[in-house]
């Protein structure tokens, strides 16, 4: 690995309910104590944990799928296949693996969907910031002014039948970090349902998906993680089945320059991070991918414009944190409870 990433986008809490009977309606037998793997990858701790009895290969096969997808995708590990991509750009098309050609074709369409506030083709100025790591810094404006015109993900090229990639000019760099995790945690849920596993947790360092209830039968208890304390430190909870949580903010990965604090999530119109009004905001999904991808671009919209553009979207619910410590959620939430009393409802 070319640098050992740092910090996450912020971590979600799963508060699990304890209870050794299998869960309702089930023919299988649940385990109160999990079987459990954790490796340290893409600069943060992956967990994989499996309550189904006789389930412990499905950990492994999980494990193994998020480490291979790990591999292929960093732009932070030597030749991976995204290194490979822009050490080629403006020069030729790089064939990849069938996973990397759909996670960047996806990528390409958030991108579209997005409306300028996420681009798969930011690497030039996350390069640049390279917060997160131990070089990170707050680059010039000339810096930032010769990179910005490299971001476009209309120059990405992509050749479904020969499955290769191609960036038109010298200089551009595919970042998917945005999307990267919500695509492997998405992966290693389908290993899991293949291995006929039906409880689980899948957490990839703020990207986290709770499989079926808890041992007990009933949904998990998910709790969200306070933006402004240490990790652990939750505002409320809801209950979660079969259901992807992803949080993005603005106070795990940052520097500080002369007093003032740059967070990670960057603004490819102008190099640099998004202000707002939020804190952090937590994307309820069916899919990680999804909520990968929409986390940022909600963060970028803002509060009234981000809840706004989730009530349009069918199966897709957040928890919206200000930087006055209000709570706002999406009409569809069903049961959630603040259980911060520094924290309030906003709406």
């Amino acid at each position: 690995m070319k640098r050992k990433r740092l910090i996450t986008v912020l971590s979600l809490m799963i508060m699990l309910l304890a209870g050794c009977s299998a869960a309702q309606g089930q023919s299988v037998k649940l385990l109160k104590e999990p079987y459990k793997q954790t490796v340290f990858l893409m600069g943060t701790v992956v967990t994989v944990k499996v309550y189904d009895e006789e389930k412990e290969a499905a950990v492994e096969k999980a494990i193994a799928r998020i480490q291979e997808l790990a591999n292929q995708i960093s732009p932070e590990e030597q030749d991976s296949e995204i290194d490979i991509v822009n050490d080629s750009a403006g020069i030729e098309p790089v064939k990849v693996s069938d996973d990397v050609f759909r996670l960047i074709k996806e990528g390409k369409r958030y991108s579209s969907d997005a409306d300028g506030s996420f681009d798969i083709t930011i690497g030039p100025l996350t390069r640049l910031w390279h917060i997160g790591f131990d070089d990170a810094r707050k680059p010039e404006q000339s810096e930032i002014d010769v990179v910005l015109p490299k971001i476009n993900y209309e120059n990405v090229v992509l050749n479904e039948e020969e499955k290769t990639v191609f960036l038109k000019e010298r200089g551009m760099k595919l970042d998917l970090g945005a999307i990267a995790k919500g695509f492997i945690a998405d992966e290693a849920v389908k290993v899991l349902r293949e291995e006929n596993v039906t409880t689980a947790i899948v957490d990839l360092g703020g990207n986290i998906y709770v499989m079926g209830n808890n041992p007990s039968g009933n949904p998990w208890r998910t709790g969200i993680q306070d933006p402004f304390s240490a990790r652990g430190k939750t505002i409320g909870i809801f209950p979660a089945s079969d259901l992807s949580i992803v949080t993005s903010g603005v106070y795990e990965r940052y520097i500080e320059v002369n007093g003032v604090r740059y967070h990670h999530l960057l603004n490819p119109a102008n190099g640099y991070p998004f202000e707002g009004d939020i804190a952090g905001v937590s994307i309820i999904s069916k899919y990680s991918i999804d909520g990968d991808a929409l986390s940022t671009t909600i963060f970028s919209k803002g509060l009234e414009d981000g809840l706004k553009h989730l009530e349009n979207m069918e199966g897709v619910e957040a928890v919206f944190v200000t930087f006055d410590k209000k709570v706002y959620i999406t009409k569809g939430l069903k049961n959630f409870e603040i259980t911060n009393d520094e924290f309030t409802m906003g709406n």
